[in-house]
């Protein structure tokens, strides 16, 4: 462990209201049952409210057929038929969870060879002294393709290189904390969470739209340009606030620990980017010419193509000849057995993921038997059009809401679970489409990642804080986060803000708003 620096970060003094509010928000998450019992919980409501709603005859018009749509009770015999016959396939043929489980087996051999870590390693050691802070926060947030590896390895490696430079440890720490978790849905590549978050828009937006189809790079569009955004915002705010704050570093000095790129990982790093680029040129090849193999194969089309419904097996395949080609190159691939090994690993970091997804297909799947969540899309659309809210107050009010929710609740796959059902179907008879409701909540979910003790890394960030501070705690850390929040809110929201003035698509065939019937 370091020695502690001399200077302290702040005097003991009362509480502030935000601490306080703050300290009320990690009690009242703390004491919230575990996501997959809120599920459960949720599927005995909706059982309980169909129920009532069938008995009092609720029912809506639909706005797409004109047609009188009823609420189906559950509590009578046919429901529970329905509940016990359906159970398996509301379970495997719920959208995300074969979309989720072939990316992370592609993303798995990229990380478990180590090319993951050594492109981290490799842009934050060789960026110039002036661009590393740029260099930090740019990093963290194209870390999030693989999962924790941004948490375990680039936040400590940010301190040790901000420490061997003479500046505070804690900053290089709080700008790759920034961009790694607050940044969390910008990318330059497609991840994980992509496919994850399309399958539970998609399965929101039957309620409206049976036939309704989200891609998973409908966000792409967005969240490529949000990576510039942010990472020059969590630029300026460690360098305006982060780094004044704590000043000049005065503990001890570990640069030694600070370990260069090994032969080895340089040599992966080369046959890697070759087998990027091979992979990239023969992507063009079937995408770029009007006869491409990858297009419509009637209609040349690139938007309605086997292209575009392919790209979770293209980040499978991607992370797959990446990953190999780098363990080739640094030995640490020897054998089809570590190819394996690094999938399987990968495979049981999902357990508590697939016990998440089995109550949360048979709560999606009771919301849509029921008709509830078209009675209140209907009904909630119906309300916000009386408030008067437009577009942007709209928009605003629903990535505050987003915002919020994630202080209380950790993950981004479990929040959406819960409120795509109710707001993508409300947002699309208001004239929004699906792709621009995710993109919404996708910004609300991310920036107060860093300020949330709900987070599953919260604490393991304070340890790593009270290595260079060991009075440190979670007060300090969400001290620490709290301008770098604030500044993504705002420059986060204005960017969605300018992307509906501008009509700017979202990402490939997805724009903000529902096109209009002819009359």
């Amino acid at each position: 462990m370091p020695d502690a620096p001399r200077r302290t970060l702040s005097q003991p003094s009362p509480p502030s209201l935000v601490t306080r509010a703050l300290a009320l928000v990690e009690r009242v998450g703390n004491a919230l049952p575990h996501p997959a019992t809120l599920f459960l919980l949720a599927a005995l409501l909706v059982v309980l409210v169909s129920g009532l709603a069938g008995a009092m005859g609720l029912s809506v018009v639909h706005p797409a057929t004109g047609e009188r749509v009823a609420a189906v009770s559950l509590l009578t015999v046919d429901g529970l038929h329905l509940i016990l016959t359906r159970m398996v396939t509301n379970f495997t043929s719920f959208a995300p969870l074969g979309t989720v489980l072939v990316a992370m087996l592609g993303i798995a051999v990229a990380e478990g060879s180590g090319l993951i870590s050594a492109a981290l390693k490799l842009l934050v050691l060789s960026a110039p002294r002036r661009l590393l802070t740029f260099a930090v926060v740019f990093a963290g947030i194209m870390s999030n393709t693989g999962g924790e590896v941004g948490y375990v390895l680039l936040l400590p490696l940010s301190a040790l290189v901000f420490q061997a430079i003479g500046r505070h440890p804690i900053v290089g720490l709080a700008a790759a904390f920034a961009g790694v978790s607050g940044g969390y849905s910008a990318n330059l590549l497609l991840g994980t969470i992509d496919p994850l978050l399309a399958g539970l828009t998609e399965e929101a937006a039957h309620i409206v739209d049976a036939a309704y189809r989200v891609n998973p790079a409908c966000n792409y569009y967005f969240m490529a340009a949000s990576t510039f955004v942010i990472a020059i915002a969590g630029t300026l705010v460690t360098e305006m606030v982060t780094a004044p704050r704590f000043g000049e570093w005065r503990g001890g000095s570990e640069a030694s620990d600070i370990e260069p790129l090994t032969p080895a990982e340089r040599r992966g790093l080369w046959f890697g980017a070759g087998a990027i680029a091979l992979f990239s040129l023969v992507l063009l090849w079937g995408t770029v010419p009007g006869d491409g193999f990858l297009r419509d194969p009637e209609t040349g089309d690139l938007l309605h193509s086997p292209f575009m419904t392919s790209i979770v097996s293209l980040i499978f395949f991607g992370g797959v000849f990446a990953g190999l080609a780098y363990g080739i190159g640094a030995r640490t691939v020897g054998s089809d057995s570590d190819v394996v090994r690094a999938m399987s690993k990968s495979m049981e970091t999902l357990g508590g993921y697939l016990v998440l997804v089995f109550f949360a297909a048979q709560f999606v799947a009771f919301f849509n038997w029921t008709n509830l969540g078209l009675i209140v899309a209907v009904e909630g659309a119906e309300l916000l059009k009386a408030s008067g809210l437009g577009t942007i107050p709209l928009t605003l009010a629903f990535v505050a809401t987003a915002a919020a929710v994630n202080l209380t609740m950790g993950s981004a796959s479990a929040k959406w679970a819960i409120m795509a059902p109710v707001f993508v179907p409300m947002f699309m008879l208001l004239g929004y489409t699906p792709e621009f409701t995710q993109a919404a909540y996708r910004v609300g979910d991310s920036v107060t990642n860093i300020i949330s003790p709900m987070m599953s890394y919260f604490a393991l960030i304070v340890a790593f804080v009270q290595r260079y501070d060991p009075k440190a705690g979670i007060g300090t850390l969400i001290a620490t986060m709290l301008p770098y929040s604030v500044a993504f809110f705002a420059v986060w929201s204005l960017m969605l803000v300018a992307w509906i003035l501008g009509g700017l698509p979202l990402g490939p065939g997805a724009e903000v708003f529902l096109p209009q019937p002819a009359e």
